[in-house]
């Protein structure tokens, strides 16, 4: 398969794949950052993702699961929640076991949002992946997910490398 391994004039034998592909996810998420910002209107794409992500665990999730599964830090995390608080799509609630800990809820205004944009988002994912195949899909699910575990253990390496200074 012909493969085009250029953009905006710039190839991979330039930077070599590596390198490129690094930019190309900038440029995608960028792109499909702005996409979002204007399909979502009063939520930013970054908010309507994270009360989403909320919205995927079994039990109310605290800020350092969001922050872990979002892949950054506590407090910009907490930054992103703070304000879907601030603005009523989300309410911060002690643990009842923990006190130390605050559960994330989402409520009824964010379960409006979602309902309400729930058709446009699954029309804008179909015509985005609309002449992608499955294989080629699973295919960068499984290098992402690799991808995301190899930063993990970078990120452990460092770690282990400041604590031995």
């Amino acid at each position: 398969m012909d493969r085009d391994t250029s953009f905006a004039g710039i190839s991979s034998e330039q930077i070599g794949e590596n390198y490129f592909l690094i930019g190309l996810i900038s440029r995608f998420n960028n792109s499909f950052q702005a996409t979002a910002d204007a399909l979502f209107e009063e939520l930013s794409w970054k908010q309507v993702f994270s009360m989403n992500c909320v919205a995927l665990f079994s039990e109310a999730p605290t800020i350092k699961d969001m922050a872990n599964l979002l892949g950054c830090s506590h407090q910009n995390a907490k930054q992103v929640l703070s304000k879907l608080e601030s603005t009523g799509y989300l309410k911060f609630q002690q643990d009842t076991t923990d006190k130390r800990k605050q559960r994330l809820v989402l409520t009824e205004k964010a379960m409006r949002f979602r309902n309400q944009y729930e058709l446009a988002s699954e029309q804008a994912m179909q015509k985005l992946f609309a002449t992608i195949p499955d294989d080629a899909i699973s295919t960068t699910v499984q290098t992402f997910m690799q991808l995301i575990r190899n930063i993990e253990k970078i990120k452990g390496e460092e770690h282990e490398d400041n604590r031995s200074l």
